[in-house]
């Protein structure tokens, strides 16, 4: 009997912070959305279980690799190989779409306000599903995205066709030498344009993105804003949890929403202006 009360409590509870949420969406001036890894989990980007065993089955059965993350950072002794497992890699997470409709139910929600998205992710998933490619800042890179190693000069280079070529040529593991990626300008081996160290190359279109987000919120000061985070974790809080704690904090007339299957929870300073939902990002969309 406990056990029952404790339970419906429980979910009365969830559906007042819902509809907290979904009133929140409806009245807000403006929605600052903090998308982390969370998200796309929710919208089936999984890196482990079938998914990961369907595409790199050959690189478990040689390596052990546990999950494509592993595998990502292993010093294949040739470039040959390596690139054979990022190709698949980038395909399956960047040109293939999510299996959920996740993001599409976020749009949804968003249609029509002034929104903005600040998000560490990297697979596209937000253009992809229809957002506004103006009102998205990609902080972490793209998995679409190539830059020099070393890196010679502040540029990226789109992918998508080497990729999808590296994919059908790739043989026993390994690509075609001739397919290996090299800077244009000084000769070096390409990379992937993700924030891992110093070498990252922020872009003309990386400064123009985070031009446009702080133009945003100083548009935005002292209005009613929905900071919305969904499936940010602890490995990077300063980009997107942190900082939408501090805005909430400063700006009384903003509230702060957090849906995160784990780690859903704020300071205690804000409390009274946050509703925070420890549930599937997906589920809850689909229930505003």
């Amino acid at each position: 009997m406990f056990s029952k009360t404790a339970i419906m409590q429980s979910t009365d509870a969830c559906y007042d912070k819902i509809s907290r949420l979904k009133q929140e969406l409806n009245t807000a001036d403006a929605v600052v959305i903090g998308a982390g890894a969370g998200l796309s989990t929710s919208a089936g980007f999984t890196y482990t279980g079938e998914r990961f065993q369907n595409y790199f089955g050959d690189f478990i059965a040689k390596y052990g690799f546990r999950d494509m993350y592993s595998g990502g950072f292993y010093p294949f002794d040739r470039l040959e190989e390596h690139w054979a497992y990022w190709s698949r890699y980038i395909y399956i997470n960047r040109y293939l779409d999510a299996p959920k409709p996740v993001y599409r139910e976020l749009l949804r929600l968003v249609q029509g306000k002034d929104y903005f998205v600040l998000t560490t992710n990297v697979d596209h998933c937000f253009q992809k599903a229809g957002f506004d490619k103006h009102r998205l800042f990609y902080t972490q890179g793209d998995y679409g995205l190539w830059q020099c190693s070393k890196p010679c000069h502040q540029k990226t280079y789109d992918n998508e066709a080497v990729v999808k070529k590296m994919l059908a040529e790739q043989k026993s593991g390994k690509i075609p030498t001739e397919l290996v990626p090299r800077c244009p300008v000084c000769g070096a081996p390409m990379a992937m344009n993700l924030r891992a160290d110093d070498t990252f190359v922020e872009d003309a279109g990386w400064h123009a993105a985070a031009r446009r987000y702080a133009d945003f919120l100083h548009r935005h000061e002292g209005k009613h804003i929905l900071f919305l985070e969904l499936g940010v974790g602890g490995n990077t809080p300063v980009i997107i949890k942190y900082p939408f704690w501090r805005m909430t904090y400063q700006n009384p007339k903003a509230v702060y929403a957090c849906v995160n299957r784990s780690e859903a929870y704020c300071p205690k300073e804000i409390q009274k202006r946050a509703i925070c939902i420890g549930e599937d990002i997906g589920e809850i969309l689909k229930m505003i």
